[in-house]
């Protein structure tokens, strides 16, 4: 579905640009058994990042995941932990548009799926595997932040809330 169609594109249309909106959902770390991070170069923005995406109207947090996942990897989840949820005034941006977001986003480590990486959809234009060593640029900051979390929570076991 396009943005104008998703549930936050509708409210977006509705409230206008200058208007701050609560974005909830859901960014997932897909890692294989050799260690490697799964990363798509977004068509939006041209950064690398791990799959993410906003909730649509009947989701669960989960659904969402795994949809966002599919939508710009062909790559179907079917072993997802969550590792911590982001939220508050920390977690607000405003994006290439002007649109101004406080994300409540919950994030997930993926250690198994199935299907085929696609490398190009509506919504990437690359996609791969990365040692977490040796990272593509330029990147959103979220991928640093999502792994520094994914290594917290091995650590500790820790779900974190913020």
């Amino acid at each position: 579905m396009s943005w104008a169609e998703s549930y936050h594109g509708r409210l977006r249309a509705m409230a206008g640009d200058a208007e701050v909106l609560i974005m909830v959902g859901a960014r997932c770390v897909l890692r294989d058994d050799r260690g490697r991070i799964l990363l798509i170069k977004r068509s939006d923005n041209g950064l690398w990042a791990v799959p993410a995406g906003g909730m649509e109207l009947g989701d669960s947090v989960r659904e969402c995941a795994v949809r966002e996942v599919w939508e710009e990897t062909g790559l179907t989840p079917t072993a997802l932990t969550p590792i911590a949820i982001l939220s508050g005034a920390d977690f607000t941006g405003t994006n290439q548009w002007g649109h101004t977001y406080q994300f409540h986003i919950t994030v997930f480590l993926a250690t198994a799926w199935t299907g085929e990486l696609v490398t190009q959809t509506d919504e990437s234009t690359d996609a791969g595997w990365f040692d977490p060593e040796r990272l593509p640029t330029p990147r959103s900051p979220s991928v640093d932040k999502s792994l520094r979390l994914v290594e917290g929570y091995e650590r500790t076991g820790e779900f974190v809330a913020l």
